[in-house]
């Protein structure tokens, strides 16, 4: 568990903003759009940038934070200055958020910065340059982020793309979800958990354990590899992680609803080395192994990589909302 702040939003009903109401963006006469108790602050203007930066030194600083969210859950509806008729301030106001969190990074180098998607969509590559990671989306139902993961990853890699396991019950599509689905899911990204971990059964606690375990291990190829794509049905989100010298792959398959074939296709492996001979594992979920190896044949078995990418592995008949995990490496 870690600190977290949303510095760039003001409670109009506050000392501060009652101090100084011109300090919000504004758009001339404009009424401002309330949400969430928030205005947004005018980070071009220098007195607010000080100001903040005053405040987070101190904070971090006086006490013992590692981690600060730079949260953004509000649109900015009036991207102005008051004091310009309203004119836009918005490439002004990204640049400025860019040289407060510089100066926050040069006075508190081991400090991890999250940047967020949500609201003003602060994904972009120049945040990069003083965030660690970014959070992906407020959602962490396992079957959105398979969409929302599959389309960040065209922009950016692994390692700053942050995918929570998420409750049972996810607060904003009210859908309930199996732990190896969600843990499946978010797997493949900056893993961490987002639930009251009291809620968990004895079985979810078993399997979120292995979870863990499991991305420890795969962790260095998750966030180095090269992500392949796979064509696949659109009941189906399926996609490979292979490592720059093809000694390992790591190939997630989801059966996303229900098919409309009787017989699943073949999966075929990509970006393997031809001429070298790999192990064949299912390594999710927990249960999969003996059920896989019963209906699909060559799981645990050696096979060279050209059979594999050319010819593939028959599976196994599934169920909607079901995850399987296989994981190849070279046998010396």
């Amino acid at each position: 568990m870690a600190f977290g702040l949303n510095p760039e939003m003001v409670n109009p009903d506050s000392d501060l903003f009652r101090q100084h109401p011109n300090w919000v963006l504004s758009s001339g006469t404009s009424e401002q759009i309330p949400f969430r108790h928030q205005l947004a602050l005018d980070l071009s203007r220098q007195q607010v940038n000080d100001y903040l930066f005053e405040r987070l030194d101190a904070l971090l600083s006086d006490h013992d934070i590692s981690y600060l969210k730079w949260d953004m859950n509000r649109d900015i509806h009036h991207p102005g200055r008051s004091n310009q008729s309203g004119r836009p301030v918005a490439h002004a106001q990204v640049t400025a958020l860019y040289e407060l969190l510089a100066k926050v990074r040069a006075k508190h180098p081991g400090i991890e910065i999250e940047s967020c998607a949500s609201g003003g969509g602060r994904a972009d590559y120049g945040i990069l340059e003083y965030t660690d990671r970014i959070w992906t989306s407020d959602s962490n139902d396992a079957l959105d982020r398979l969409a929302i993961q599959r389309g960040c990853s065209i922009f950016f890699p692994a390692e700053v793309m942050g995918a929570h396991i998420g409750p049972r019950v996810c607060h904003i599509t009210g859908r309930t979800l199996s732990a190896e689905l969600r843990a499946a899911t978010a797997m493949f990204g900056h893993m961490g958990m987002e639930f009251d971990l009291h809620e968990l059964t004895e079985g979810e606690a078993v399997t979120i354990k292995a979870a863990v375990a499991l991305h420890k291990r795969c962790r260095r190829l998750i966030h180095s590899g090269d992500l392949v794509r796979l064509q696949t049905p659109s009941c189906v989100s399926a996609f490979a992680i292979v490592s720059d010298c093809r000694g390992e792959a790591l190939v997630s398959y989801t059966q996303t609803a229900t098919r409309t074939d009787t017989v699943p296709e073949v999966l075929k492996f990509p970006a393997l080395e031809p001429s070298k001979n790999y192990r064949l594992d299912v390594v999710w979920p927990p249960s999969a192994e003996a059920r896989v190896k019963n209906t699909a044949a060559g799981i645990g078995g050696e096979y060279c990589g050209d059979p594999l990418m050319k010819v593939g592995m028959q599976l196994p008949l599934m169920q909607p909302e079901t995850a399987l995990m296989f994981y190849l490496k070279v046998v010396d």
